[in-house]
């Protein structure tokens, strides 16, 4: 019996249960501070028009004024409207983010050398970005930030080893608010420039109908396969992590959808939430446009961006073919078929119909791998998705084929001057293009679309910028006290110049500390820690961000604090224990792929040796196979323990990497799949 037919556009638009529910006066009011935060953006990244320092100090202003107006600050606050007092402390966080605008000479003049009016600001700015970071997302990340702040201020009185020489009051807030080195700091200058215009432009795109195309292709793809439904759930949210580089945001937004799918065809729940949850925190790594932490590596590393994208790709997707591997292997488990043809739309015809909606991104993956930079690729690509959207309505002026084409003829070869001209003449394109919109019949809609992007755009990214900016107090202490060096001296020795043991140690850093904190901070103590320590065992920089990143990612999965696990839990109505769980089943790319690339760093392309390349990632999907086998207990049919237990050793035999391993591994993997082989035709000669 075949299922009713599939409405994608009626699943509820996901929402931060954690914001208010705005209406009236508020509600326009919030929006309106919203279009103007994306608008400063977007001028500010064209034009150049202040300092640095200047425009990441106004963009924490704004985060701090937006989270303060969304977000209540204790639970059983007003979600209705924004009381008069967290106005007050928004309007006063955005004030103070213009002192370094105003007074920016003088801050040059007596840097190091604070005034009292100095001190009494940079306090209040610390204070107001913690209690910010605390609304959106809870005590964890605010009290590990303080337990480094304390360290800086009383330090001096710890056991020798951990203790240093002592700073001033004024020292430490010089440090934290008043340069670069704190909350101003290299993390805050990537969320102020490529991660806020990389956010504006996913927001565009979703608004355009990007999710619903990435669904209708999906479904037309895999639908129909074993396990379709979970199938659709990944790739989609693959999809979807070339525009969003948020997991939450992704299981939020496309969970609503496949979550239930999935539990309407047979996969339980728990599983379920977490296929979503898996493959939308893969979106993090999935190039082009990758979650905020990657921005955040090039500028740390001084590498460009399409060589962190370089580093991903193959891991990425062999993260993406484990998880669907997962969901065949679970659904033969489960002897679920796939989802009848006519639930299925034609991939085809929605590529065709809708096709042109992957226009910027081509333009984004073109400029990125042309060598440009991610500002000016994300520039171009937003103005190229604004001109799309607009320029779609504007058309609709002309009756005839022939015209709609001399038009858009036109608008490509104005559009094009922005390689030789820069922006300007792509704003007059624009301009031209929304006066059109204002004056036609029928161009309000459009309007509305890109009102609601910029909107959106600015929302969406509260969390990432608070993030950036509350984890500077942490990067600044580490660079006041030198913590990070004595932290790096220590693991080595705890390790006894073990590479693996130095990683193992580094994992467990790394999942402890995602314990509620998201992935961009996670990312940022855990490489300022251990970054140094791998290298000192030989371990190439970005081989070693790489993969305290990948295992921040983990850490969202793991229980028992598992960020991705709780957002499907509410859609799945579930456990999000038992969510968390079964991600760590179905991740365990995430979990190998890392120690991998430490060990053949072809796995991240740093070789140009195509042979290697190859055998490794030949090996990876061997060891990822055995691995997901040994984990559901399914290959053609059901596994006893004895034949998990061979599948997984084979696999960790391919992992380890060491004089032999390999051969081992290839020979206990010939076995496992000669016994397979075995049970299938002696299975087929008994059917």
């Amino acid at each position: 019996m075949s299922e009713p037919k599939i409405d994608l556009d009626a699943a509820p638009p996901h929402h931060d249960v954690g914001q208010r529910n705005l209406r009236g006066g508020d509600a326009r009011l919030v929006a309106a501070i919203a279009l103007a935060f994306s608008i400063f953006q977007m001028y500010t990244a064209a034009f150049s028009p202040l300092s640095s320092l200047v425009t990441r100090s106004i963009h924490v202003g704004f985060l701090v004024l937006l989270a303060f107006a969304l977000y209540p600050g204790w639970r059983e606050g007003r979600r209705e409207r924004v009381p008069w007092f967290d106005w007050l402390l928004g309007a006063t966080a955005f004030t103070l983010g213009l002192y370094h605008w105003v007074f920016e000479t003088e801050l040059i003049l007596r840097s190091g050398d604070p005034s009292p009016a100095d001190l009494v600001v940079g306090s209040i700015i610390v204070i107001l970005v913690f209690d910010a970071c605390r609304r959106i997302m809870g005590w964890a990340l605010p009290i590990m930030c303080g337990l480094f702040l304390a360290y800086g201020l009383l330090g001096q009185y710890l056991p020798a080893g951990l203790s240093h020489r002592g700073y001033g009051f004024d020292q430490v807030v010089n440090q934290l608010s008043l340069g670069t080195e704190g909350i101003f700091g290299i993390a805050t200058l990537v969320s102020s420039t490529y991660i806020f215009l990389f956010i504006l432009f996913g927001a565009f795109l979703e608004q355009a109908g990007m999710a619903k195309l990435f669904t209708d292709v999906a479904l037309g793809l895999v639908g129909r396969t074993r396990g379709g439904p979970g199938k659709v759930a990944v790739v989609t949210s693959a999809f979807m992590g070339t525009i969003n580089g948020s997991g939450v945001a992704n299981v939020l937004t496309t969970g609503q959808f496949t979550i239930p799918l999935m539990k309407r065809f047979g996969f339980r729940a728990p599983f379920a939430g977490a296929v979503e949850a898996t493959a939308s925190m893969g979106g993090q790594i999935m190039p082009p446009v990758m979650g905020a932490v990657a921005f955040i590596m090039a500028e740390t590393l001084d590498v460009s961006y399409l060589t962190v994208v370089k580093a991903a790709i193959i891991p990425a997707i062999l993260y993406f073919v484990t998880v669907l591997w997962m969901v065949h292997l679970e659904a033969g488990r489960m002897r679920l078929a796939g989802l009848p043809p006519e639930d299925c739309p034609n991939w085809r015809a929605a590529l065709f119909g809708r096709g042109y909606l992957l226009l910027p991104l081509v333009v984004l993956v073109y400029l990125i791998m042309a060598g440009f930079t991610p500002l000016f690729a994300a520039i171009a690509a937003l103005s190229f998705t604004a001109i799309m959207i607009l320029g779609g309505s504007a058309s609709r002026v002309f009756n005839q084929t022939i015209l709609r084409i001399i038009f858009w003829i036109v608008i490509g070869v104005a559009a094009s001057a922005f390689f030789k001209f820069g922006i300007v003449p792509v704003l007059g394109v624009i301009a031209v293009l929304l006066a059109v919109n204002i004056v036609q019949k029928g161009g309000r809609p459009t309007l509305h679309i890109m009102h609601l992007g910029l909107v959106e755009g600015a929302k969406s990214a509260l969390s990432v910028g608070i993030a950036c900016a509350i984890v500077g107090v942490i990067v600044g202490v580490l660079t006041l006290t030198g913590l990070a060096s004595s932290v790096a001296g220590l693991i080595v020795d705890m390790a006894k110049d073990s590479l693996f043991l130095s990683l193992f140690v580094t994992m467990i850093i790394c999942l402890i500390l995602g314990m509620g904190i998201p992935t961009i901070p996670n990312y940022i103590i855990t490489s300022s820690i251990a970054g140094p320590a791998l290298l000192m065992l030989g371990v190439p920089l970005l081989v070693s961000h790489m993969f305290v990143f990948y295992f921040g990612i983990m850490a969202d999965l793991t229980p028992p604090v598992a960020l991705a696990a709780f957002a499907a839990s509410s859609i799945a109505k579930t456990s999000a224990m038992r969510i968390g769980l079964n991600c760590m089943r179905i991740a365990v790319a995430g979990f190998v792929v890392p120690f991998m690339g430490v060990y053949a760093p072809e796995l991240m392309l740093q070789s140009t040796d195509v042979v290697a390349i190859v055998y490794i990632i030949f090996k990876a999907l061997l060891s990822i196979g055995l691995w997901g086998a040994a984990a559901i207990g399914f290959f053609h049919s059901r596994l006893s323990w004895p034949e998990r237990l061979l599948g997984a050793v084979a696999a960790f035999f391919l992992v380890v990497a060491l004089p032999v391993t390999d051969e081992i591994g290839f020979a206990l993997a010939a076995v496992f799949l000669l016994w397979q082989g075995w049970r299938w035709r002696r299975a087929r000669r008994t059917a």
